[in-house]
């Protein structure tokens, strides 16, 4: 029998050249091969991937498209597509060693029960004949870094209780330390194992240390969701902010001074501001190779990025002020089928007059893209008065799928109203049944109906119901739920925006 890796590799890609450098070294190694490869697109747009990009011979590869966003929601997309108990996150850019797979296999192993993740080792190449630069130097942080998704496996399951990565961080910074943090807090520990990956340099604009400088709002963030020190639990650098937020307002303060005539002043204002530039500049420049080009370089960008670093900062205090706990998407949305996803007709023993609502397709269409599994959960006691057959019931379900499928998982009660089962909502029968079927906590599972009964057996399940009126529905029924929408896309709209 051939071993394979019990984990899905999840690479996001903006579709750089480096990714076939990324897939050639993985197909290559030697070891198990992953169960899967899901390769997600993160261009917004544009045409599919050059297949040269991901011709790599034996490794099973999907590629999927995540309409933008970061690579936090890529990231997201990948693992939850994912149906193996590990997932592990490779950057497009780095290079697994011939091992890789033999080692990643040995590490996930020796894990015991209340390891959550583990992270491999990053090697970044440095030049050996002269001193590195300060993008170079930078880009060497991550060797260093703790539980980067340059290379990080997780427990499919730690990444389900936890939501996932907060996508509220836009960019590959800073998402990776918040889900490590979340994950040691709820769901096990985080170790280092002994497979090794290599991350070279890619090569720098101009102004790159200055566009970085966006990553302060994302600090913000952090602030907001860890507390004053997520620095020190997250194993990251007190950084210059502080000397940054000074510098700057010596140089606002030298500007308004002078303006209202107060030169002396404005003139002390000035020389503060100009003392922080050039102490900066110092200290990027002693390290550095120190060639014309290095320095002029260094001393351009210092110039500009205490003020960069103290805007977003103040952006991200404002953005993020009321930021809460992220929540993600739910692994599994249950849908009542009569009323919710098709038109309500009582006893229906007729596939022909099955009719979906409105804006079912475009809901399930929105859950399935986001890889959330569907189910349908519908009380059907037709069957057991004998109105509806066996046979009738299975053409209206495979009609419904027709109209509206795949499912992930359908569950039926045929019960009378006074047989006493657990599986007729408003119990909780179902709803656990179905979450049993894929592998889903309840807590992490949404069942959205048009009655009662639909928000009951969620709640006794464990789950989080979510009710859509029809005029069959009650005004109790209402007056009862905790969450009402008016309609499937503002259902969608609720559990998207992380409300539910």
């Amino acid at each position: 029998m051939i071993r394979q890796l019990p984990t899905t590799i999840v690479v996001p890609t903006i579709g750089r050249s480096s990714l076939a450098v990324t897939l050639r070294a993985l197909a290559d190694g030697v070891g198990p091969s992953p169960q899967e490869v899901v390769i997600v697109d993160d261009r917004p747009s544009g045409r599919p991937l050059d297949p040269a990009l991901t011709d790599v011979g034996p490794l099973s590869l999907r590629v999927v498209r995540s309409g933008g966003g970061g690579p936090a929601r890529a990231r997201n997309l990948g693992w939850r597509l994912a149906r193996t108990p590990w997932v592990s996150f490779l950057d497009d850019d780095v290079v697994p060693d011939a091992d890789w797979r033999e080692r990643l296999a040995d590490d996930i192993d020796g894990l015991t029960g209340d390891v959550a993740g583990t992270q491999g080792r990053v090697r970044v190449p440095l030049p050996t004949a002269r001193r590195p630069t300060d993008w170079e130097r930078s880009t060497a942080g991550l060797a260093t870094a703790r539980w980067i998704t340059a290379d990080m496996t997780y427990r499919r399951s730690a990444l389900s209780a936890v939501g996932g990565f907060d996508e509220r961080f836009p960019r590959a910074f800073r998402e990776d330390s918040d889900l490590a943090l979340r994950v040691e807090a709820t769901a096990g520990r985080l170790v280092v194992g002994t497979r090794a990956i290599s991350h070279p340099v890619r090569p720098a604009r101009y102004f790159a240390s200055v566009s970085q400088q966006a990553g302060n709002a994302d600090d913000m963030l952090m602030r907001r969701l860890h507390g004053p020190r997520w620095r020190e639990a997250a194993g990251a650098g007190r950084g210059r902010r502080r000397r940054h937020v000074l510098t700057t307002s010596c140089g606002l303060a030298a500007i308004g001074l002078g303006l209202s005539s107060r030169p002396r002043l404005g003139a002390v204002a000035g020389a503060g501001w100009l003392a922080g530039l050039v102490e900066f500049t110092a200290a990027r420049v002693a390290p550095g190779p120190r060639t014309p080009v290095e320095v002029v370089r260094m001393a351009v960008t210092s110039t500009a990025i205490p003020a960069v670093a103290t805007w977003h900062t103040a952006r991200g205090l404002w953005r993020h002020r009321a930021a809460q706990p992220w929540r993600g998407l739910p692994d599994l949305v249950l849908f009542d089928r009569d009323g919710t996803l098709v038109h309500d007709v009582p006893y229906n023993n007729d596939a022909a007059r099955v009719v979906a609502v409105e804006q079912a397709a475009d809901a399930l269409s929105r859950l399935r893209k986001a890889g959330v599994r569907v189910g349908i959960i519908t009380n059907q006691s037709g069957v057991a008065s004998g109105v509806i057959s066996a046979d009738d019931l299975e053409a209206v379900n495979n009609r419904v799928e027709q109209l509206l499928g795949p499912f992930d998982v359908v569950e039926v009660c045929p019960h009378g109203r006074d047989e006493g089962c657990e599986c007729r909502k408003p119990a909780p029968g179902m709803v656990k049944r179905a979450c049993r079927t894929v592998d889903v906590d309840p807590s992490r599972c949404v069942v959205v109906g048009d009655i009662g009964s639909d928000v009951e057996a969620a709640e006794a399940a464990g789950a989080v119901g979510i009710l859509v009126p029809t005029p069959a529905t009650r005004v109790g029924e209402i007056d009862a739920a905790r969450r009402v929408c008016p309609d499937l896309d503002a259902a969608m709209d609720t559990i998207f925006g992380g409300r539910w």
